[in-house]
């Protein structure tokens, strides 16, 4: 394999592990996918402090395995972490551009989803990594900048179908694979699968967790 193939592996939930040239990039270990899930990690990237995307323990045991792993995270999340790993926990927002373990990054979006109009919205940003890949987090966020890969929250309580539908056609990725899917039961997963298909003009696939591919 080519030594800069860019690989995806996809873990449970809305956490996936991007890696080339030996470096590793791993967004949204939270309280839905494995205990290890940030273990290994050189850059750690975390779109909101919702507990499925942000797991304190998680993080904790990426950084404390790789003393030489940073994170990049929005304010919220960066004032639980900072105090204990100094100069380690990097805050950002909407336009910044950084770059984290070889990996060029921009920062697009700003809310969360609205989960309904009497709970607040909470902050929310989504990651693109090296002008190819999208993470939204919990949120339709469309980036300006073209997108090959689009990390689709294909289940969630603040979206219905026909939302994931419309965003995957205003994003127009060249493939969108499924993220946020830990409440999408086996039942459920052939509806997604065939509306998803069909109608959002794109190829659209799920890894299982564990499961990888090369970008």
């Amino acid at each position: 394999m080519n030594a800069s193939t860019l690989t995806l592996t996809k873990n449970a939930h809305s956490c996936v592990r991007l890696e080339r040239n030996g470096q590793s990039l791993v967004i949204d270990p939270g309280g839905f996918t494995e205990d290890d899930a940030a273990v290994g990690a050189d850059a750690i990237l975390v779109t909101h402090e919702h507990p499925d995307h942000f797991d304190e323990a998680r993080l904790r045991a990426g950084l404390e395995a790789n003393p030489a792993a940073q994170v990049w995270t929005l304010r919220s999340v960066a004032g639980q972490l900072s105090a204990a790993f100094p100069g380690r926990v990097h805050t950002v927002g909407h336009g910044d551009t950084f770059t984290a373990a070889g990996f060029d990054v921009q920062v697009h979006g700003e809310l969360h989803a609205v989960i309904h109009p009497d709970i607040p919205r909470i902050t929310n940003i989504g990651f693109l990594v090296d002008g190819s890949v999208f993470h939204p987090g919990d949120a339709l966020t469309v980036p300006d900048h073209p997108v090959d890969t689009l990390m689709l929250p294909v289940m969630a309580p603040w979206s219905k179908i026909s939302e994931v539908i419309d965003y995957v056609r205003e994003v127009k990725p060249r493939r969108a694979i499924d993220i946020h899917d830990a409440l999408l039961t086996d039942l459920a997963r052939p509806i997604y699968d065939t509306q998803i298909g069909a109608l959002g003009g794109t190829d659209h696939g799920r890894l299982a967790p564990g499961d990888a591919t090369r970008l």
